[in-house]
């Protein structure tokens, strides 16, 4: 993916106005991916940890909206790492040693920014870090007594 095709998606899920300084700077240097929606209603997405790149593989990943996702992770790099992924109700933990892959089934069922790790070794001091970003607006019971925030 070129620059100006990541700023593309960018601007096109609306992640480049209000919330981009945030995941900009966390995740700055990584891919952009979005989960595929099934005909059933799930969501399917890939992840790979590539061969020296110390990093995530779609970095950032945007779901449509909440809901199941079907997560396959691989890592085709040299070294052991693991996936600490969030999930309503409880995190879920694979182990991937060098050249594996794992499985995961996900429920991230409202909007917002999720955040998923490597946190074994150190990995450059900071271990693999990633984003999945679900789609869509918090339904009214669950809103914040505030102002309106500006939307794109």
């Amino acid at each position: 993916m070129t620059t100006q095709d990541r700023t593309d998606l960018l601007n096109e899920i609306g992640l480049n106005v209000q919330n981009r300084a945030a995941i900009g700077r966390v995740l700055g240097t990584g891919t952009i991916g979005q989960a595929t929606e099934r005909a059933d209603g799930r969501m399917e997405a890939t992840i790979r940890i590539l061969p020296d790149e110390i990093g995530w593989d779609p970095a950032i990943l945007v779901m449509p909206h909440g809901g199941d996702l079907e997560l396959e992770l691989i890592n085709d790099d040299l070294n052991t790492h693991c996936a600490l992924l969030p999930s309503n109700g409880d995190r879920k933990f694979i182990w991937l040693v060098n050249h594996s892959r794992g499985r995961a089934t996900l429920n991230l069922d409202g909007p917002g920014y999720y955040w998923y790790s490597s946190p074994t070794g150190n990995d450059e001091g900071r271990g693999l870090t990633g984003a999945i970003v679900v789609m869509g607006d918090v339904p009214p019971e669950a809103r914040l007594d505030r102002p309106d925030q500006p939307r794109p």
